[in-house]
């Protein structure tokens, strides 16, 4: 009875927790850095509150429009490889077989065995040998434009829905200091969970995350201050 392959690195799940992360921290941020200018301007609660709503929706559709055009290029880029390389199949398939063959033999295998290897990953697929082994393409690894623009958005309206909950709730008389201390806890736990799930040292990745949005709510809310006055 063949034994379950169960062994899992950390590594694997690094690229969707790391555009998890990022999408929600810039949700969260971007929207209390908002809602603190607004706040310190001494608006109205519920020009406050819109504010915030406003800057879910911009922000989502901001991260889905510019995730999808990055990846869009990108997909466009593997695409016109795949072509390239097809062309290069047809006009001249045994030098392309060396051409695999090279690549195996820079990965250790030696001669005998890296022909035999090319020779039967291109009888069985050679586009498909030739995107993963020489190009990196692989179905795994595949831009997928709309998958990648609607996690962006979801992950960022995630994080951004913890300030708009907080502005619609909190009494007007803390509302600058709750929005700042909800989502400085919350970024927080969300950049030590992230680090401990990536297996850094969660101390740094805290302090990091915290200092640098602690700031950008600080500007955020002295430059509201500062019109607010001039008003």
């Amino acid at each position: 009875m063949p034994v379950r392959h169960e062994e899992q690195h950390r590594l694997e799940s690094i690229s969707w927790l790391r555009a998890a992360v990022l999408g929600a921290n810039d949700g969260i941020v971007s929207t209390a850095s908002l809602v603190a200018g607004v706040a310190s301007a001494h608006t109205t609660h519920g020009s406050v509150v819109l504010t915030a709503v406003a800057g879910l929706a911009a922000g989502a559709m901001s991260m889905a429009t510019g995730e999808y055009v990055s990846v869009s290029s990108q997909a466009d880029t593997e695409k016109a490889a795949l072509v390239q390389e097809r062309a290069e199949l047809d006009a001249d398939f045994s030098r392309e077989h060396r051409e695999l063959t090279a690549i195996y033999l820079r990965r250790g295998l030696d001669l005998p065995l890296a022909r035999q290897v090319a020779e039967k990953l291109m009888a069985q697929d050679a586009l498909g040998a030739h995107a993963r082994d020489e190009l990196g393409i692989s179905e795994v690894t595949a831009a997928r434009p709309l998958q990648a623009a609607l996690a962006s958005a979801g992950s960022f309206a995630v994080g951004a829905a913890l300030p708009v909950i907080v502005a619609a709730l909190a009494p007007e008389s803390v509302l600058l200091p709750a929005i700042v201390v909800s989502a400085l806890v919350s970024l927080a736990a969300l950049g030590g969970l992230a680090a401990k799930a990536g297996g850094a040292k969660v101390g740094p990745g805290v302090i990091r995350v915290v200092f640098w949005s602690a700031l950008a709510m600080g500007v955020s809310s002295g430059v509201g201050a500062l019109f607010g006055a001039v008003a």
